[in-house]
């Protein structure tokens, strides 16, 4: 398995690269954002995973998680930060990342997220993947509703993605959260209801411009949310 880690503090990457090859990964080390994120693109289909702290010199790991998304980079990102807002912890996962470890972590349990991502199915790319008047391409993250670009930022993008590989299956929030968060929400979060209301308004309101009231996503009572088709 190969790690890329991009880490400006020399004492932590270096403690990173000697742990992880301990436990048998290939690891790559970059100290700064725009390094990381031409390693990252240069050799995407290469890495299995990426460490990406979130200040980091030149470019942040926020930014740097934006363009390998935007550039099709798939592989998993474990974000490491100071910051422990869940205001920050939402910014980071709305960026790209797939999970999320706080400073000062603990080895072991870095290792226990890096083997939860690795054992994560991830989505297939497909190109042009259309479902009625919606089109979606995961490569460029672009998607197209009536023809018209409904302006969806990451995170939503992410969020229709999941619902047109699962039509007519009811999402539960459980779920939405382990395939776009990879981790643990407070069970009192909104944060799911809020990104459903949101890629409900931009779609809806394409269609509606056009006179098609059809709901695009049914909310089940009790459950999660279904994408009828």
């Amino acid at each position: 398995m190969r790690v890329l880690v991009v880490e400006d503090n020399g004492k932590i990457s270096a403690s990173l690269k000697k742990g992880l090859e301990a436990e048998g990964y290939a690891v790559d080390t970059a100290v700064d954002g725009s390094t990381g994120l031409e390693m990252g693109l240069q050799d995407q289909g290469g890495y299995d995973v990426a460490i990406l702290d979130w200040m980091l010199p030149g470019l942040t790991g926020i930014e740097v998680c934006k363009k390998w998304r935007q550039r099709g980079c798939r592989f998993p990102v474990l974000m490491l930060t100071a910051k422990d807002m869940i205001v920050d912890r939402i910014a980071g996962l709305d960026a790209g990342a797939d999970d999320y470890l706080p400073k000062p972590f603990v080895f072991d349990e870095l290792l226990a997220r890096l083997r939860a991502l690795l054992r994560r199915p991830q989505l297939a790319v497909v190109a042009g993947l259309t479902v009625g008047d919606i089109t979606i391409d995961p490569e460029t993250h672009s998607a197209r509703v009536m023809g018209t670009d409904p302006q969806l930022t990451l995170k939503e993008f992410r969020l229709l993605e999941l619902f047109l590989r699962n039509i007519g299956r009811v999402l539960t929030r459980e779920n939405i959260v382990a395939n776009l968060w990879g981790y643990d929400f407070d069970g009192g979060s909104n944060v799911v209801d809020v990104h459903v209301k949101n890629l409900r308004k931009k779609i809806e309101g394409l269609r509606q411009k056009a006179g098609n009231d059809h709901e695009v996503i049914e909310t089940v009572r009790g459950v999660g949310y279904r994408f009828p088709g």
